[in-house]
């Protein structure tokens, strides 16, 4: 257990860092919104100009038309004085239309020798409409220790991983194909939700293991653009540094902040910050450093990078998620809609997209499933005869809780 007097006297003697840190914080805000509003006054193709030797994001011809950074969520603001006014609005966006998420759990049992890991993926498909039922779908992948002993280059953490990855990106892959042809039957677009960024890079030289993710990422984006099914990738807590960077770059004084995108957006001041419920950045597009082994894979047929990205205030107070989107979306002018159902989604899971916390919910593994599958394997055993072994630790574990 943790010792809460100590750590309040631990806290107290570090106060002088955290007031340090603090303002420091805050000088790199006031240059930072300084740099966003000199960002806006630019077009886009002075930005490109500016930075044709750059490595990251810069913004689409939506700044052009915009004049500023910031997008501001359009509806009348009165409909939002009670929630119920904002749910109207979001059954509006949704209804007909199916919206679709893929999120896995995971738990690796470490303490049985060799070790076992399983992963489950769970799907939530919502058609939005009364004739139709929506559906929850459950895959459970057993990992055998015949992986990572053929494996063995790589920690057991960074195989289940990559199988719990796979997964989610394959089912949402057969999602696309099954909505493949929506516009035809004249169906509303569906969207489907990644839990994650769809922004793989890594420093040089890659591994293997870090091309088959990027393999993944690419092969998903490609099928959501053959088939025009669009697809979000959703970060609640984004960290990225894009926005950043590429002020960063257009200062040209060699400093580097250390602020991540969306606490500068949220900046209480300037032209570019998201003040509002439902505010959005312009769309950027993005092409991140150690990728340049494969630079055309992430191109599209214009010569823009296939993948870009948007801020959105989902919540009154915390800081924007972040939207990673394929590029065509923008480019067929399906954005503004699209934004528009994570609007809606997030309005019916109280700031968070409801179809991916549904599909959590349903996949994840907790402490108490983790110490019934301990039990099963250890029946599993007695009766297959097998000479497994049992970290005395975990069985200790288990028995205090």
């Amino acid at each position: 257990m943790l010792h809460l007097k100590h750590f309040v006297s631990a806290l107290d003697k570090c106060i002088e860092d955290f007031k340090r840190l603090n303002d420091a914080w805050q000088k790199e805000m006031d240059r930072g919104v300084g740099l966003l509003n000199e960002l806006a006054g630019m077009s886009a193709q002075q930005v490109r100009m500016r930075c044709a030797e750059f490595r990251g994001a810069f913004p689409s011809d939506e700044l052009d038309r915009s004049r500023s950074l910031a997008c501001r969520f359009s509806q009348d603001q009165r409909l939002w004085r009670s929630h119920e006014g904002a749910r109207r609005w979001a059954a509006d966006v949704l209804s007909g239309r199916t919206t679709y998420a893929a999120d896995g759990g995971q738990a690796l049992l470490r303490e049985l020798i060799p070790p076992v890991a399983v992963v489950q993926i769970a799907s939530f498909e919502n058609p939005h409409c009364a004739e139709e039922d929506y559906r929850k779908e459950v895959k459970l992948e057993l990992i055998t220790p015949t992986a990572f002993c053929e494996n063995e280059a790589e920690t057991p953490e960074a195989i289940v991983n990559f199988r719990r990855f796979s997964g989610e990106i394959e089912m949402i892959e057969k999602f696309i194909e099954d909505k493949r042809g929506w516009q035809t039957r004249g169906e509303r677009a569906p969207v489907a939700f990644f839990d994650g960024s769809l922004f793989i890079s890594y420093a040089q030289p890659r591994t293997r293991r870090q091309d088959q993710y990027i393999e993944k990422v690419l092969h998903l984006v490609r099928k959501s653009d053959e088939a025009r099914v669009p697809i979000v990738g959703y970060i609640d807590q984004s960290q990225a540094r894009d926005l950043v960077k590429l002020l960063d770059f257009l200062a040209e004084d060699n400093r580097q902040s250390t602020l991540f995108d969306g606490q500068l957006l949220r900046a209480q001041d300037g032209s570019a910050a998201l003040s509002r419920w439902g505010d959005r950045t312009i769309f950027f597009y993005c092409m991140r450093e150690g990728i340049e082994d494969s630079r055309d894979a992430f191109l599209d047929e214009s010569g823009d990078p296939r993948i870009g990205f948007v801020y959105l205030q989902t919540t009154r107070d915390a800081p924007p998620a972040r939207l990673d989107i394929p590029s065509w979306v923008y480019r067929e002018g399906l954005l503004e809609e699209v934004v528009d159902v994570v609007r809606a989604e997030c309005v019916v899971g109280n700031g968070y997209p409801y179809a991916i916390e549904t599909a959590d919910a349903a996949a994840v593994i907790t402490g108490r499933d983790l110490e019934q599958a301990w039990r099963l394997v250890q029946e599993f055993a007695s009766r297959a005869g097998l000479q497994l072994s049992f970290s005395r630790k975990a069985a200790s574990k288990i028995r205090r809780h």
